[in-house]
């Protein structure tokens, strides 16, 4: 019986896979981040619609439904040896709740619809609202009770929230906010303050459902510039983590973008987690700046390295990471993993991680 050439490369890889069963995520996770022997990094792709299409699920039910995004993640997570399953798959939980119409396409991204607030003087008077009372913020506590159920302590679970920048944003567009930050910074700072008290009601309820991690999501950061960063940013990102850690959980703070302007800041936030694009040049000046229980997670470039590049090429990316971190780098890309990346070049991602051996 003649075997193909891509049946036995699949086979030596689940068999490769296998190998590395010491530890399992949560574990290995949690290990790393304090600095404790490991049997190799921990392996934390940013997975959404990849993950959806690997599982057969269209993406309107990946946001929408509980059970489909639980199910593809779970899965995603034991087939490829993830280490993490996250309530990640758009920005939109939040500001629907502060009133953004939201449209689901059966299988692509969500749509903003409308629902910005006309002015810099009406964001300031936010209304906070009720995560218990909205249907998209509820379905993320459901989310984390399930993979609490589902999976126990076998996978780190991360929720999530929106930074103040990236949810004034996504109050009032994206335009009109770059005005505001200038024009307005006055009625700007008041609606983010009370986004970001909605926002720690929001991160408690979701470490009381069993997260063990909260990420903020703060992409927008990455557009303002340093001085802008620091009057807006650093101070509220730095009273979620601050919030994240007195309720006993663990901060991830993710940034898209060259970040490296602000990076000794978002450093300094004291995120346990610190994500990096592809498009920071280097984390090599940046390592000695993390305290001890400080990582950084990157930096692939989902794109030309994950998406297109060969298992070669895959495995120096991740080498070349964990070597400039002085080994203090999670496994991930620098951003979501594109859902045109073949089978394949993701399990040659995961034998990557699998192949760095802490000593």
């Amino acid at each position: 019986m003649i075997i193909s050439t891509t049946i036995k490369n699949y086979a030596a890889d689940i068999i490769e896979l296998m190998k590395f069963k010491t530890m399992n995520g949560l574990e290995r996770t949690l290990s790393f981040i304090k600095g404790d022997p490991v049997d190799h990094p921990p392996f934390h792709p940013i997975i959404m619609r990849w993950a959806a299409k690997y599982a057969g699920i269209n993406y309107r039910d990946f946001c929408l439904d509980p059970d489909s995004k639980c199910k593809a993640m779970i899965l995603s997570a034991r087939d490829f040896n993830m280490d993490w399953v996250t309530v990640m798959s758009d920005p939109w939980a939040e500001a629907s709740a502060f009133g953004i119409q939201v449209e689901y396409p059966v299988d692509s991204l969500p749509i903003d619809k409308g629902g910005h607030l006309p002015d810099a003087g009406k964001a300031s008077g936010l209304k906070h609202y009720n995560p218990l009372e909205n249907k998209r913020c509820n379905n993320r506590l459901t989310e984390i009770r399930e993979f609490r159920k589902l999976i126990e302590d076998e996978l780190f679970i991360v929720g999530w929230v929106e930074g103040p920048v990236a949810e004034y944003v996504d109050l009032r567009g994206a335009t009109d906010a770059s005005m505001d930050f200038l024009l307005e910074p006055e009625a700007v700072e008041k609606s983010m303050d009370i986004i970001i008290e909605c926002a720690m009601n929001f991160i408690s309820l979701q470490i009381k459902a069993g997260a063990h991690c909260i990420g903020i999501g703060d992409a927008f950061c990455s557009q303002i510039g340093p001085e802008l960063y620091g009057q807006f940013a650093f101070k509220r990102q730095k009273e979620l983590v601050d919030h994240i850690h007195s309720e006993g959980a663990l901060a991830k703070l993710h940034i898209c973008g060259n970040t490296e302007s602000i990076l000794k800041e978002m450093i300094q936030t004291g995120a346990d987690i610190i994500d990096i694009d592809h498009l920071v040049p280097s984390m090599e000046v940046f390592s000695p700046l993390l305290s001890k229980y400080q990582v950084f997670s990157g930096k692939s470039d989902p794109v030309t390295i994950i998406q297109d590049g060969s298992r070669e090429v895959i495995k120096q990316s991740v080498s070349n990471d964990f070597i400039k971190s002085k080994g203090r780098c999670i496994v991930s890309a620098g951003c979501e993993i594109t859902p045109g990346t073949p089978v394949e070049n993701m399990r040659a991602f995961s034998l990557a991680a699998r192949n760095i051996i802490e000593r």
